[in-house]
């Protein structure tokens, strides 16, 4: 083999032995730093929504609401719904918890954070909302929020974890994805219909709270 390349396959093993390495470091400090964090309820949803939105003001009143019931509240620690949530457990008195990911274009993490976690990789910190929730809520939101509502719903369903509470918190926002779900996931047998068991949706967030309680014993 040509030294050239040789030298070029030594180095992308050094690279991918690094990384390696700054996996398991990842995975060590969120163990270490969320253990103490207690029973918790993480809350997604868009990092593009002002402090004057109406659904801002909600997520603030839903994370208030599950504090006072005893749970930390877990958010991906950036600006929008995830800075309404860590206010809103902040201003209840609750441990206020950000997972926060390095994005090139992404904002900081916002203020309101009592426990930090910095990430680099996305699959280690969806490891960590995963292991760390006792139950999930999804305010409205984008990719990012689809993407960890199908993550939880994906692994209870094939049953690689324990199920848990998942709430879809506004109707009118989830609603066209839930008839979706109906006409074409379902009339075409891609699920079934005892999967809609796996999530509430609604607008009430006594409700929510009544619904993730009923299902976690504290």
């Amino acid at each position: 083999m040509h030294k050239s390349k040789q030298y070029l396959i030594d180095d992308l093993s050094m690279q991918e032995s690094w990384r390696l390495f700054k996996i398991m470091s990842e995975i060590v400090d969120g163990f270490e730093t969320l253990s103490d964090i207690g029973p918790a309820v993480s809350i997604f949803g868009s990092a593009r929504v002002p402090a004057e939105n109406p659904v801002y003001k909600q997520t603030q009143q839903m994370a208030a609401a599950l504090a006072q019931a005893g749970f930390s509240v877990i958010t991906g620690g950036g600006p929008g719904l995830m800075e309404a949530g860590n206010l809103g457990a902040q201003e209840a008195g609750g441990n206020s918890v950000g997972l926060h990911i390095h994005l090139p274009l992404e904002q900081g993490a916002n203020q309101y954070l009592d426990t930090r976690c910095d990430f680099r990789y996305f699959f280690i910190r969806k490891l960590m909302f995963i292991k760390y929730a006792m139950a999930y809520v999804a305010m409205p939101g984008g990719f990012g929020t689809l993407d960890e509502l199908s993550e939880a719903l994906v692994l209870i369903q094939t049953k690689r974890i324990r199920p848990f509470p998942i709430v879809l918190m506004g109707t009118e926002f989830w609603g066209g994805l839930i008839d979706w779900f109906k006409s074409q996931l379902l009339a075409h047998h891609y699920c079934h219909e005892d999967d809609f068991r796996l999530f509430l949706v609604t607008d009430d967030i006594n409700e929510a709270v009544a619904h993730i309680t009923s299902h976690v014993i504290l």
